[in-house]
């Protein structure tokens, strides 16, 4: 009876791989690049993949060439290698479609309805509301209220409470966390309890901040999980908090904030205007907003203090520049009573800070750069080879290939603040690879069509904190010699990288 129980398992089993090789395993035809279906059904290379991406791509681009197909979680994914052909598959958008992954990633991660106008949920052309509202006209507002906000927050409003006469200790990562999320969120939402003097009504706005910080943090946790394709469902405490993020930012609690950003107030008319999203898909939205306002800036914040810290020469070089700047603007430095305002023209002349937080992004970044292909065509790459791709497969481009060449970028692994200036110590944009100019050598925001729009928003709040803790605060590690902190790989893909542990450091008011 055993014996028989256990040879119907093993036909079953074995029924089970027959029928895996069969419709599981992908087949390369004539002219299409090399595939690895990986051993696992399903997952395929996937966990190879997670584990180290860049050491995973570059291995299969030694053993294979600069393009590959793997197949990742259930899908067919093409990984080009090499940086010039980048280009070739920009300019070739006509046969990809960006919408359909990245419209669907925001409907698995945020619950709220399809923004894909072809779904018929929405008429509205998103990327362009984004552009309208984070670019141009719009950013000097931004960059005004951000600027009051982060001083506010680090002087004014008990988040910190520093002193000229006592260290303060905290880590890197929990500072730049805290005073971040507390400055964007307001200047994107508003406040809800007005801006009077009331004590009362100032705990109720920073309670209400505090909740949204924690609740931002429990969601983001699992933020991977729920791009893989998990079911939010499985993470009820994540669950919770995104939900609890979506009841704050309801239509009507929405309408009583002051001084809500020209986006959030745009993404209201045209939710209301455009769009059959009910109430909890609208406040659904919002969230979106806020993790895609702030799960990159945070980390990139974090990274961009800790390097420059860390390195002596460019924290010297940075408060130089910040104290020009500031002197040339005869701005005077009072934490008792902090209004300095920096404007868009004056953060565009710090090349210094530029090269600093573009460095700690070069090594801190990992965006997927990502294109579904419409149809069936024929892939034309640089040096004149073509690929044949099928529909619906993927076309990835992973920058970091770029952002650790040697070829391109000198030790690669070693940070150096002023790697991004040149001989004038203005900003370096031109970078080779053998010889050769290249059109694509820094894509921590993405590529075309797909290019972060809130990308200038985001660099200039970074340069706004920075500038700012130089001119308020004397900072020093604990630990000078503190190594850094390895990269949060199960986060790649999805921007930058958090640190997989924070590194304490101690500041305090400058002595004026």
């Amino acid at each position: 009876m055993v014996i028989s129980f256990a040879l119907i398992w093993a036909v079953v089993v074995g029924l089970c791989c027959v029928l895996w090789l069969a419709v599981g395993i992908r087949r390369r035809q004539p002219g299409e690049p090399v595939i690895e279906n990986g051993f696992i059904p399903y997952l395929g290379c996937a966990l190879q993949f997670g584990a180290n991406p860049l050491q995973f791509l570059r291995s299969r681009q030694k053993k294979y060439g600069h393009i590959f197909t793997c197949k990742i979680a259930g899908q067919y994914i093409h990984f080009l290698c090499d940086p010039f052909s980048y280009y070739s598959v920009i300019r070739q958008g006509r046969h990809f479609d960006w919408r359909k992954f990245h419209f669907a990633t925001s409907v698995k991660a945020f619950g709220h309805d399809s923004f894909d106008p072809r779904h018929g949920h929405t008429t509205e052309n998103l990327h362009q509301t984004f552009l309208k509202t984070l670019q141009g006209e719009a950013l000097p507002s931004l960059i005004e209220t951000m600027m009051g906000h982060l001083q506010d927050v680090m002087l004014k409003s008990g988040t910190l409470n520093p002193r000229k006469d006592h260290w303060e200790v905290d880590g890197i990562y929990a500072f730049c966390y805290k005073v971040m999320f507390e400055a964007g969120y307001l200047t994107l939402f508003g406040k809800e309890f007005g801006d009077d003097k009331c004590q009362a009504r100032q705990a109720a706005q920073k309670a209400l901040v505090l909740n949204a910080l924690e609740n931002f943090k429990e969601f983001d946790k699992i933020f991977p999980a729920l791009v893989a394709g998990l079911p939010i469902h499985v993470f009820m405490s994540a669950y919770s908090a995104r939900e609890n993020l979506a009841k704050t930012m309801h239509a009507e609690k929405l309408s009583r904030r002051e001084n809500v950003s020209d986006l959030i107030s745009m993404r209201i008319i045209l939710n209301d205007s455009l769009s059959t999203f009910n109430d909890l898909s609208k406040s659904r939205t919002h969230v979106a907003l806020l993790w895609a306002s702030q799960a990159n800036t945070l980390p990139a914040t974090f990274w961009s203090l800790f390097y420059m810290i860390r390195s002596p020469d460019a924290l010297k070089a940075a408060h130089e520049e910040v104290h020009k700047v500031l002197t040339e603007a005869e701005m005077s430095i009072d934490p008792s009573d902090p209004q300095l305002s920096l404007s868009r023209e004056q953060l565009d002349n710090m090349p210094v800070l530029d090269s600093i937080i573009k460095e700690a992004m070069r090594l801190s970044s990992a965006s997927m750069n990502v294109r579904v292909a419409k149809e069936d065509f024929l892939l034309q790459l640089d040096n004149k080879e073509a690929y044949r791709i099928r529909k619906d497969d993927v076309i990835a481009l992973y920058p970091p290939m770029l952002h650790y060449d040697p070829e391109i970028y000198e030790d690669p692994y070693e940070y150096k603040f002023d790697r991004f200036l040149d001989e004038k110590g203005q900003m370096k944009t031109v970078f080779y690879h053998g010889g050769r100019r290249l059109r694509y050598s820094y894509m921590p925001f993405g590529s075309g069509v797909t290019k972060c729009p809130g990308r200038f928003f985001a660099v200039y709040e970074i340069k706004q904190f920075l500038s700012l803790v130089l001119a308020y605060f004397d900072m020093e590690l604990l630990d000078p010699a503190v190594k850094v902190p390895p990269l949060d790989q199960s986060r790649a893909g999805l921007g930058i990288l958090q640190p997989t542990y924070d590194v304490d450091f101690r500041y305090k008011l400058k002595s004026l």
